[in-house]
């Protein structure tokens, strides 16, 4: 659907703003960074161990909890420096909660099967997303009007990880509101890539994504309803899942969810290692748990394989990378070659509208017909609401509590982008007939993560609707896992997203384990050398 004459004129206004706008940070705000610099290396071997085998290791007391704990605790204070991936910690009280944890171990008369069965993640570390409650934590989201708000208890998916002997280090950065590619805000400041630090690690779950990559975090909770999961585990090069809609909870978010966004939100697990993906989706989902069948076995070979290498060309995303369709190409040649089977090709013509059917869904009221929440409205939460130009006209001042991102995602919820429109809304329908009769329960589909890798600070305000590769799969309501498939020439994570049927969860899930075995999952960031030689 080409865009209208008016439609054109506010594309261009836009995309001037934020140009006038990266040009005044560039050269008035900016400061020099110092060029390549890298992390110090990991030389801890705890670190490089996933959260099953670490919680194995502590029930069998062959390491204790305090170790792991103090691992990590080291681990952060030696790469959060350079990457502000953590906002807020909790070291104290997680050495004490690690503490008595190594205490119940040895008071413990059933043994590890007992603990094994009812503290799986028993004393090992957890980082979580701040916009998730985590008790006395702050919980903002970024916004500097939210400044100094803590929780008042934990969200149900925190409890549960909790409940299940897991020991949360601190909060994650998120971009301004949980409503942009890049996690930077002005709260909190702007977090890095591990693998280049003048690159973003997306958002809005990129402190989450960093931390995970840089060692500094073994599993993570994440948050979804445009690929806040995916984009951050793809440019980070770990793994991450968006769970069917509806089976984990979404209470006590900030900010909450309106409208339909229920039907398009999922909270999941991230993490290094795919094997700790479905234990801790078991126990994210709670009560729900058994919607998912997750202890059903998955025979990769009974199952339909297909792939979408692009989404037909839409003039509003960029195109898919050569190195990205190369190595998607890769995943496809390795899984017809391991097991035996035939992957097919397929095209929706309707994912060329990919963003412009999320955008429209998004702003869809709910079933009583209430509209969402005005994103003005949480971005001033809980004064008064932004006012777009006025904060646009400050931000040029460099005197806004707005990032640039934040503005202009309001500014575009206030044009006709936002509506939705017959068109629209048939598209989306066909889109969904078609995909659930082609996945059913047996099938699972290979899509893009996003059209290019990690790109360099505030890059993503030129190309703000890339997103929408993720973003589609929300608004047809499917579980997916984006799966990490080694580095670039430039040493940057490739990945793919896997997708599934609604509450099949299982199958990309098996399909994670697959990948990491055939492509080497979860590559370490480039280390210092200057940093080895004296470590």
């Amino acid at each position: 659907m080409a865009l209208t004459g008016i439609e054109r004129i506010q594309k261009l206004l836009f995309d001037a703003f934020l140009a006038v706008c990266f040009i005044l940070y560039r050269f008035l705000c900016a400061r020099p960074t110092e060029n390549k610099r890298k992390l110090p290396p990991v030389s801890n071997p705890l670190l490089a161990v996933s959260a099953t085998q670490l919680a194995g290791r502590i029930r069998r007391r062959e390491v204790s909890s305090v170790e792991v704990v103090q691992a990590y605790i080291d681990r952060i204070q030696q790469v959060n420096p350079l990457l502000n991936a953590v906002v807020k910690d909790r070291f104290s009280a997680a050495l004490q909660e690690a503490a008595q944890v190594d205490k119940l171990i040895d008071e413990e008369p059933g043994g590890e099967e007992v603990l094994a069965d009812r503290l799986p993640f028993l004393g090992v570390p957890l980082s979580v997303k701040e916009s998730f409650g985590l008790q006395g934590m702050p919980h903002t989201s970024g916004i500097v009007s939210r400044r100094g708000v803590l929780a008042a208890a934990d969200a149900p998916p925190v409890a549960l990880l909790k409940r299940a002997g897991a020991i949360p280090l601190g909060v994650t950065n998120t971009s301004e509101g949980c409503m942009w590619a890049e996690s930077h805000n002005h709260l909190y400041g702007i977090t890095s890539n591990p693998y280049d630090l003048e690159r973003m690690p997306g958002g809005s779950s990129g402190g989450e994504g960093s931390l995970l990559a840089a060692a500094g975090a073994v599993i993570g909770l994440g948050s979804d309803i445009g690929g806040s999961i995916r984009m951050p585990c793809f440019f980070n090069g770990v793994f991450g899942h968006k769970t069917t809609p509806g089976v984990v909870s979404n209470e006590n978010q900030y900010p909450p969810y309106s409208g339909r966004h229920e039907e398009y939100a999922s909270a999941g697990p991230m993490c290094r290692y795919a094997e700790d993906l479905l234990p801790m989706l078991k126990i994210m989902a709670g009560p729900n748990a058994p919607m998912l069948s997750l202890d059903e076995k998955v025979e990769l070979k009974k199952l339909r394989f297909f792939n979408i290498p692009d989404d037909g060309g839409s003039p509003l995303v960029s195109p898919v990378s050569k190195e990205l369709r190369e190595i998607q190409k890769r995943v496809v040649e390795r899984l017809e070659a391991d097991l035996g089977l035939s992957v097919q090709e397929v095209r929706f013509p309707e994912l060329r509208y990919g963003f412009r059917i999320w955008d429209a869904y998004m702003s869809l009221p709910d079933k009583e017909g209430k509209p969402p929440v005005p994103i003005t409205e949480q971005f001033g939460e809980p004064g008064r609401p932004m006012w777009p130009m006025w904060e646009a006209l400050k931000s040029l001042l460099g005197k806004s509590d707005h990032t640039v991102a934040a503005i202009g995602v309001s500014v575009l919820e206030n044009t006709s982008w936002s509506r939705p429109s017959a068109f629209l809304v048939g598209l989306k329908e066909k889109l969904q007939k078609d995909v659930e009769e082609l996945l059913g329960t047996d099938g699972v589909l290979l899509y893009p993560s996003h059209p290019r890798v990690a790109p360099k600070h505030h890059h993503a305000l030129f190309r703000p609707f890339d997103f929408a590769y993720t973003g589609i799969i929300n608004i047809l309501g499917l579980p997916v896992t984006q799966c990490p498939l080694g580095l670039n020439g430039e040493g940057l994570p490739m990945g793919v997203q896997v997708v599934s049927g609604k509450l099949q969860d299982r199958l990309p899930l098996a399909v994670a384990r697959y990948l990491e075995n055939a492509f080497g999952g979860w590559r370490e960031p480039p280390a210092d050398i200057h940093r080895m030689k004296m470590v």
